[in-house]
């Protein structure tokens, strides 16, 4: 049932996204428009005219963030460049660190940490932007995160690390086994357990992840 729960947050992300900069709102904020359509020219002029760099739409988002969503790389640059805040949240709590950790969009993410992502900023289940790359599969931004000193056995609001739901949510394939063998390489706690008192190991051999298994093994998971 999580993946096509995470579609359906998907498509609704996307919809709020869309909402914010059509219509009415196209015309109240003209740089939310700008970074969404990955004009350029149109957000240097509009900062140039006194545009405020950090102002939030409707749903609290800023023009960074609405760049993010869109995975607007060069609006995103053009943005972070002038100086735009890489953590400031919407109303659900994203930012643009967290949001491109999560959704794999590595080239913001990494203009994020080169300019002063907070890495122990959370989101609203309490997580890091490692847990829901973990969780999603996103090999080369898990790498990243880790490379950046984000805390592998950091727990979410669901008595979750980064381990458990790459294992949990994830599909035991080779991305996840690729991630789970990242985090351990990283000092992740292979007994770190969830809420309920169920290992990384258990969990994984209620799923039949052998791969993943042997790595919790050599790990010395219990």
């Amino acid at each position: 049932m999580a993946r096509p729960f995470a579609m359906m947050a998907c498509a609704f992300a996307l919809f709020v996204c869309v909402r914010a900069i059509s219509g009415e709102s196209m015309g109240s904020y003209p740089l939310h428009a700008a970074a969404a359509q990955d004009d350029v020219a149109a957000i240097g002029r509009l900062l140039s005219g006194g545009a405020e760099l950090d102002r939030r739409d409707d749903s609290g988002s800023t023009a960074l963030l609405v760049a993010t969503r869109a995975n607007q790389v060069r609006a995103a640059r053009a943005l972070i460049e002038a100086g735009a805040d890489v953590n400031a949240k919407d109303a659900i709590k994203d930012s643009a660190y967290l949001y491109a950790g999560a959704r794999g969009h590595l080239d913001i993410l990494k203009m994020t940490l080169a300019h002063g992502a907070d890495l122990k900023s959370t989101n609203r289940y309490g997580g890091t932007a490692l847990i829901p790359a973990a969780e999603r599969g996103h090999v080369e931004t898990v790498r990243t995160l880790i490379e950046a000193g984000v805390d592998v056995d950091h727990v979410n609001r669901l008595d979750w690390t980064a381990l458990l739901e790459a294992i949990i949510l994830g599909d035991g394939g080779e991305r996840h086994q690729q991630i789970v063998d990242l985090l351990l390489q990283a000092g992740a706690d292979p007994d770190l357990a969830d809420g309920s008192g169920v290992t990384p190991l258990q969990h994984a051999r209620s799923r039949g992840y052998r791969e993943i298994e042997q790595s919790l093994l050599a790990a010395g998971g219990r």
